[in-house]
C-alpha cells in the first residue's frame, strides 16, 4: 500500500511538472509575440512620420532625391515586409536613410532652423531610442523562449507539441547598431 501512494505521489507530481513546463512555454512564446508586436507599433510610428520628414525637407534638399527615395523605399520594404529578416532589413535601410538624411541636413541652415524639421527630429529620435530598447527586450525574450525549448527536461515537452525556436531581430552593421544622434540646433553652445 505504501508503494502505490509512492508511485500516485510520482506520477502526480510529474503531471503537475508536465503542466508547468507546458503554460511555461506558452507564456514565452506569447511575451516572444507581444515584444515583436511591441517593435512593429514603434516602426509604423517611425515610418509614418517619413512622408512628413520627406516632404518637409524636398524643398531644401533637391539634390538629394535619392536619398529621399531611399527612405520612401525604405517604409514600402516595411509595409510589404512578411518575416522578421525582411522587417529588419527595412528596419536597417530606413535607419541608415534617416541618419543620411540629418547628416545631409547639416548643410541646408534654413532646413535646419525649420521648426517641422527639428519637431521631426526630436520625435524620431526619441522613436529610435525606444526602437533600440524594444529590440532588446524582444531578443532577451526569444533568447528565453529558445534556451527553454533546448534546455532539457523542458524540451521533451516543447517537442511534443511542437514549439519552434524564432529568430532574433538583427541588426546588420555595427554602424546601424548605434542609436542616432541628433543635435538640436535650437539650443544655444
Amino acid at each position: 500500500m505504501d508503494v502505490s501512494y509512492i508511485i500516485l505521489g510520482i506520477l502526480i507530481l510529474i503531471a503537475f511538472y508536465m503542466v508547468y513546463s507546458y503554460n511555461r512555454l506558452i507564456t514565452m512564446r506569447n511575451m516572444v509575440g507581444k515584444s515583436y508586436s511591441n517593435i512593429d507599433t514603434l516602426l509604423q510610428k517611425r515610418f509614418d512620420l517619413v512622408p512628413n520628414l520627406v516632404s518637409t525637407v524636398k524643398g531644401y534638399m533637391k539634390h538629394e532625391r535619392e536619398l529621399l527615395e531611399s527612405v520612401t523605399r525604405a517604409r514600402s520594404d516595411w509595409m510589404n515586409a512578411s518575416t522578421i529578416q525582411e522587417n529588419a532589413g527595412a528596419d536597417n535601410i530606413a535607419t541608415e536613410a534617416l541618419k543620411s538624411i540629418f547628416a545631409v541636413a547639416e548643410n541646408y541652415p534654413d532646413l535646419k532652423a525649420n521648426k517641422n524639421f527639428l519637431l521631426l527630429q526630436e520625435e524620431l529620435v526619441g522613436i529610435e531610442n525606444k526602437i533600440a530598447y524594444a529590440r532588446q527586450r524582444y531578443n532577451r525574450t526569444v533568447l528565453d523562449l529558445n534556451n527553454a525549448i533546448q534546455q532539457f527536461p523542458t524540451n521533451m515537452m516543447a517537442q511534443f507539441f511542437k514549439f519552434q525556436t524564432r529568430e532574433f531581430f538583427e541588426v546588420e552593421s555595427d554602424q546601424i547598431r548605434e542609436v542616432p544622434q541628433v543635435k538640436m540646433y535650437d539650443e544655444e553652445y
